[in-house]
């Protein structure tokens, strides 16, 4: 079974072990086409790490409109399709991208059997031509893959009726992201978020909660349009010697800035345009055993379960009572960690993840 996967996303090093995890799988041959990097919107440029790269091909591709979520595509990647004669043809983008018109319709006319990946948890009109990009991903599909019970609820109700699996894009590897040693007893507890520096995220409602909790540190890690609002409320609040403003970091030292915290937050903000999607970032932390902490929008309750700690999002007094609470309780903090890492095993490994997908190419050649 050979399959060719279209990926900007495993420009990510750690995301790449997924790919060694399923090549490794029986009847499997893999190749893997990313860019050389991806301009993210409000952030920056996000470089190609090769890290995860045994067992398959990874090769890059040229992308044109590089950093518009919709409109970019790869001028070259029918001829990679004729090139490799893939029996899956698997598109790691939502179906009214461009990109995944073009490359579904690479993998339709030489004869691969096709799936993408939707994301999207907001339903809305697509206007032309990206409401023609997904009836043709609807119509040509052998498969489809969504990230939650709500984006694949949209699919459907957008007309899409062919088999459907809910699953996490990528998994976790539990020995990159693996428990350290820490002291409880500490009498200042260091939460920490990482990830993009954007309105959506909540940092800010982070930072407003810290300085309503004296026992507690911060150490903010990533880049974004955000950061310098960020920078005049820590001034504006006098809590600059409690909170660190670090860069963003590759992906493969997230473990070690995870390890140095004693809770994580991911205090996302739902918008009219945007609620989250998934926080991968949560899954990473429990994986380290960290105790996490998130807000109430979309996709986190269910990704956190019971092994972490669920507040209002929006509502910064409940996020100070939950990080006072932890800085009080070294027993619940370790209780929890216990329970994120026993969750990632269970749940969301890269073995477990490359496995299901097996299993749904399986089918679509059946």
């Amino acid at each position: 079974m050979r399959i060719l996967m279209l990926s900007k996303a495993l420009v990510n090093g750690a995301y790449q072990k997924k790919c060694e995890e399923l090549a490794a799988l029986p009847d499997v041959e893999l190749i893997v086409a990313v860019p050389p990097a991806w301009r993210e919107p409000r952030v920056g440029v996000i470089r190609l790490e090769r890290r995860f790269t045994a067992g398959y091909q990874l090769v890059t591709l040229p992308m044109m409109f590089n950093g518009r979520h919709h409109l970019h595509f790869y001028p070259t990647f029918e001829r990679l399709v004729r090139r490799t004669r893939p029996d899956i043809v698997h598109v790691d983008e939502e179906s009214f991208n461009l990109a995944t018109f073009l490359a579904l319709r690479a993998g339709v006319r030489h004869g691969a059997r096709c799936c993408f990946y939707n994301y999207a948890n907001i339903d809305r009109f697509y206007p032309p031509p990206f409401n023609l990009f997904e009836r043709y991903a609807f119509r040509h599909a052998a498969h489809a893959f969504a990230c939650s019970t709500e984006a694949a609820a949209i699919i459907r109700r957008h007309g899409y009726t062919g088999p459907l699996t809910i699953l996490p894009q990528f998994g976790v590897d539990p020995d990159l992201y693996a428990p350290a040693r820490r002291d409880r007893r500490n009498a200042t507890l260091v939460v920490g978020y990482i990830g993009r520096l954007v309105p959506e995220k909540g940092v800010i409602d982070l930072v407003e909660a810290v300085a309503r909790a004296p026992s507690v540190r911060l150490r903010l890690i990533g880049d974004g349009a955000l950061r310098p609002a960020i920078e005049a409320r820590i001034a504006a609040l006098g809590i600059g010697e409690r909170v660190e403003l670090h860069p963003a970091v590759p992906s493969t030292r997230v473990p070690d800035e995870l390890q140095r915290l004693d809770a994580l937050v991911l205090p996302s903000r739902t918008t009219r345009t945007w609620k989250e999607q998934f926080g991968r970032i949560l899954v990473e932390a429990m994986s380290c055993a960290v105790p996490v902490v998130g807000s109430s929008s979309a996709a986190i309750p269910d990704v956190i379960g019971d092994a972490g700690i669920i507040y209002p999002e929006g509502e910064i007094d409940a996020l100070a009572d939950v990080l006072r609470r932890l800085a009080d309780d070294p027993a619940l903090r370790d209780d929890l960690g216990r329970r994120g890492r026993e969750r990632v095993l269970a749940q969301f490994t890269q073995a477990a993840i490359a496995r299901q997908y097996h299993h749904a190419y399986r089918s679509m050649l059946n």
